[in-house]
C-alpha cells in the first residue's frame, strides 16, 4: 500500500504530513514555503509512492469559501497535472489550526515553539489527515 500525504496550504507555508505504508498512523513531516512546494514533492515523492494527496478544503463555518479556498483549488489542478493518475482529495479542514495548536499546548511544546507558525502547519496537516482516514474508515 502507498502513503497518503495531506497538504495545509496557506499564502506563505504549506504543511505536510503523511501516513505510514499501512496508512494507520497520520504523522506530521514538515513546513515548506509554498512557493517551492511543487519542486519540494517532485524532488521527494514519486506517485508509485502515494496513493492520494489530501488537501485541506477551507471553508468557513457556514460552508463557503474563504479567501484562501481559491489557492487551494489552484494547488489541486496543478498537482493533479504533474502527479496524474495520483488523486487530489479536498478535505474539510474547519478547526485544524486551533486544533493543532491544543494539540501543541498540551504535548508540552514551550511557547515560544509554538509561536512558530511552521510547527502549527505541519499539526494542522496531521490533523486533516486523521480526520480523512476517521471519515473513510481507515
Amino acid at each position: 500500500m502507498a502513503q497518503l500525504i495531506a497538504l495545509d496550504i496557506g499564502e506563505k507555508r504549506t504543511g505536510i504530513a503523511e501516513t505510514d505504508e499501512l496508512q494507520i498512523i497520520a504523522s506530521p513531516k514538515e513546513t515548506v514555503l509554498t512557493k517551492q512546494l511543487l519542486t519540494h514533492l517532485q524532488n521527494w515523492l514519486s506517485p508509485e509512492r502515494v496513493e492520494a494527496f489530501i488537501l485541506g478544503y477551507p471553508l468557513n463555518l457556514q460552508g463557503q469559501a474563504t479567501d484562501n479556498t481559491q489557492r487551494v483549488l489552484d494547488w489541486k489542478a496543478r498537482l493533479e497535472k504533474h502527479f496524474k493518475p495520483v488523486p487530489v482529495v479536498l478535505h474539510d479542514e474547519r478547526f485544524t489550526s486551533k486544533m493543532a495548536a491544543l494539540s501543541l499546548v498540551k504535548s508540552g511544546v514551550k511557547k515560544k515553539k509554538r509561536q512558530q507558525k511552521g510547527a502549527l502547519d505541519a499539526v494542522s496537516a496531521a490533523l486533516i489527515l486523521e480526520d480523512y482516514l476517521k471519515a473513510k474508515g481507515l
